[in-house]
């Protein structure tokens, strides 16, 4: 198969001329190959195998396309990368092509098309990765079934992607290279339906291991009538809900955590039916481990995620018209400017069918965020200062103590408040003299 079309570039130009006038071989590969196959039009990433030296391969193409972008070089590997905000592309230095068609996980991977003069435009396919993208399905370079963790999630990644079909996969491996995993996860909490990605690795059993907090919410428990969802699928649809308004990869591992707490804290109650008391405060609490677990980076992503689930519900018990002012200042001083993020939560928390009763939360949501603005504004006029005090109002107009002083100092005040001037003494300087003249002090 010809695929001439694909490397009818610019930037394929500059290489192809480059490498053969030393006689040396190139090729593109991977992703940019599968989506010109599976016929994607934007396309931001290039990987390029080649003979040549990575280095003064990726300066040459630089020199030629954007000479004032950076090239960043891996020696431990033996990669160029070159990257500009509309490509990246990827220099690696092998001299065998077959070598790094091994060494791919997946047969659509495997994909290559040559740079080279003699079969220039050729797809190289050894594997039938072709045959797989045709047929939708995810397979192996090896002639086994896919039983290591990072390829089961990695598949599974590329099913959502591309809308593949899955493998059966009957082994699963429970050592695993814990930051790898995670990266892959985390790519596919990023999806705008994370939900399939996650069923499918409860369905194989992998969540098991990797979040187990998870499994242990699953399940409706029965008791005289009455009976609570359940919390596992639940999860899921808020963790689509939020990934409909944002892709903070935190807030989303938030929302998959929210209700983790419900395992310990569920107990029924004799004629009232199933209570999570202090759900929050128990998850936020098991977050450290779980970050520990999975290896996670801490410093301020740990502290967000653990207010995020711990302030999960209070924006629901102050939505209330008896909720006071003071009570909504201790959650916006507990939770600081995440308060926007605590309210999307809650938000993709409403998963109730009936259409009614969304609404109406939907409402309460929308009022106390309105209440939370008017406390910030009467919180900014109450804890005003005036960059000028009447002292050096009647210096500058040489006057005593009148009405006019406590006139000029109101204005100030609004129109800082406003945003009109700027807070400080030369602006506020001039704006008193200003309006000043107006009242007829100068």
């Amino acid at each position: 198969m010809n695929c001439i079309k694909a490397i009818d570039k610019n930037i394929f130009y500059i290489i192809r001329t480059y490498v053969n006038k030393i006689n040396k071989k190139s090729y593109v590969i991977g992703g940019y190959v599968r989506y010109f196959l599976k016929k994607k039009k934007k396309i931001k990433k290039i990987k390029i195998i080649t003979g040549v030296n990575c280095l003064k391969l990726a300066k040459k193409v630089c020199k030629k396309l954007h000479p004032k972008y950076n090239i960043y070089i891996f020696k431990n590997l033996g990669i160029a990368m070159y990257k500009n905000p509309y490509l990246n592309i990827e220099f690696v230095c092998v001299n065998k092509l077959k070598f790094v068609q091994k060494k791919s996980n997946f047969t659509i991977n495997t994909l290559a098309i040559s740079l080279n003069h003699l079969d220039y435009g050729k797809l190289i396919d050894p594997f039938g990765g072709l045959f797989d993208i045709n047929k939708k399905k995810i397979r192996s370079t090896l002639d086994r079934e896919i039983t290591d963790i990072i390829r089961i999630i990695r598949a599974i990644r590329f099913y959502i992607k591309f809308n593949f079909k899955n493998y059966n996969n009957k082994k699963i491996i429970k050592f695993f290279y814990k930051k790898r995993i995670i990266y892959e996860f985390n790519k596919i909490l990023l999806y705008k339906k994370p939900s399939i990605g996650i069923f499918y690795l409860y369905k194989i059993g992998l969540i098991s291991i990797i979040l187990p907090e998870l499994i242990n919410i699953k399940g409706i428990e029965i008791k005289n009538n009455f009976k609570h969802k359940d919390n596992f699928f639940h999860t899921l649809e808020v963790v689509d809900n939020i990934s409909i308004y944002t892709n903070n990869i935190w807030l989303k591992w938030a929302a998959l955590l929210h209700d983790i707490g419900k395992y310990i804290t569920k107990k029924y109650k004799k004629n009232f039916g199933w209570t999570f008391y202090s759900h929050e405060l128990i998850g936020s609490k098991m977050i450290t481990s779980i970050f520990e677990r999975l290896k996670l980076p801490k410093k301020k992503n740990i502290k967000y995620v653990k207010n995020i689930i711990k302030y999960s519900s209070r924006p629901i018990t102050l939505i209330s018209y008896t909720a006071t002012d003071s009570s909504i200042r201790r959650l916006l001083f507990s939770i600081g400017n995440d308060i926007e993020d605590l309210i999307l939560l809650c938000k993709s928390d409403i998963t109730t069918k009936n259409f009614i009763k969304k609404k109406q939360y939907n409402k309460n949501l929308f009022f106390f965020k309105k209440k939370i603005k008017k406390i910030k504004k009467k919180d900014k006029i109450r804890n005003w200062i005036s960059p000028i005090s009447g002292y050096h109002i009647m210096n500058i107009f040489g006057i005593n103590s009148c009405k006019e002083i406590g006139i000029l100092k109101k204005n100030l005040k609004f129109a800082i408040i406003k945003g009109n001037i700027q807070n400080n003494f030369e602006k506020a300087n001039l704006f008193i003299l200003e309006t000043g003249k107006k009242i007829c002090l100068i």
